[in-house]
């Protein structure tokens, strides 16, 4: 009889490192992938990097903003300033600035207003007490422009005051556009019922539903234009004004000697003029009289009954009467 015989541990073990082989193996061939995966994107990832740095640099260069990689604290403003995709919001600023030129200082707001892409809303310039200017203007410029302009007018002189607010209006904005979407599906089955009438006052009855709609869906149109005005373009009002005339040393003292002198003087010449008025008002009254004297002396001499004197003889003693 043959014995039945025991497998040995060499026969055991033989099928255990077979499969431990395969596994270290399967493994081995994971990893490589990933490996080569990780690898391939790295190097797509740098090949990208590289090829869009050029034309980011380029793109900067050309646009007159500073480069990433040379000045950091730079994009992370920009960054920390951008806000979330999708935010409305509304932005308004009032300036005061005292400026040595209120007309030069105007037309430098109205350039750097324009300049930025914006407009000059509304411009009104006046004298104030006939000594100084005073300008307001309401300035519209782009959001991404807000705050380069604000500083570039604050910077034309003394700021003598400065507020500024932002409004988030997301809600609002997201709420008129689903109005609206709903107000044009409202107007579309309207017409699609109208089409459909058969009787005279269906139609009427759906033709006053759909102008009714229509008006709705036309005002919220308006209202969805305004709020984009206002989100797209930040209000800036600016005044400018000059300064007031200083007074100049010495006005606080009492009159000197040089005021006294002025003063008379100005009296002196006030009370000439004054004459010279008077004498020439009372002129052609005095040559009238002088005309008449002129003309009354040979009229009076021509005159009947007048007495001529009788002339004394020489030795003082007048004649005798005669006698009776």
């Amino acid at each position: 009889m043959q014995r039945n015989r025991r497998p040995g541990r060499s026969s055991v073990r033989r099928p255990r490192l077979v499969l431990a082989a395969g596994l270290v193996a399967g493994l081995l061939a994971l990893s490589g992938c990933g490996a080569s995966d990780s690898a391939s994107d790295a190097s797509s990832g740098d090949g990208k990097k590289a090829i869009g740095a050029p034309e980011r640099g380029a793109a900067d260069a050309a646009a007159g903003r500073p480069e990433q990689g040379t000045d950091g604290s730079a994009s992370q403003r920009k960054k920390s300033d951008a806000l979330p995709a999708g935010t409305h919001v509304v932005r308004t600023a009032s300036l005061s600035v005292e400026v040595r030129n209120v007309p030069g200082a105007a037309a430098a707001a109205r350039s750097a207003a324009e300049g930025s892409g914006g407009l000059v809303a509304d411009e009104k310039t006046e004298r104030v007490d006939g000594t100084h200017d005073m300008s307001h203007l309401v300035l519209r410029v782009p959001q991404g422009e807000y705050e380069a302009v604000l500083k570039r007018l604050a910077g034309t002189g003394k700021l003598l005051s400065r507020t500024s607010s932002a409004k988030d209006v997301t809600d609002e904005v997201v709420d008129v556009e689903s109005r609206i979407a709903n107000q044009r599906a409202s107007v579309a089955r309207v017409r699609r019922l109208m089409d459909r009438a058969q009787q005279l006052s269906d139609v009427v009855t759906l033709e006053g539903e759909l102008s009714s709609r229509q008006a709705s869906l036309e005002s919220l149109l308006a209202q969805q234009a305004s709020l984009k005005d206002r989100t797209t373009l930040a209000t800036i009002t600016l005044e400018l004004t000059e300064p007031e005339t200083a007074a100049k040393d010495g006005d606080d003292d009492g009159p000197g000697f040089r005021d006294a002198l002025g003063g008379g003087w100005h009296a002196f010449v006030t009370a000439l003029l004054w004459l010279a008025m008077a004498v020439g008002a009372a002129a052609p009254f005095l040559a009238a009289a002088a005309v008449l004297l002129l003309l009354w002396r040979p009229v009076r001499r021509r005159l009947p009954g007048r007495r001529t004197p009788r002339t004394p003889r020489p030795g003082g003693s007048s004649p005798a009467p005669p006698a009776s």
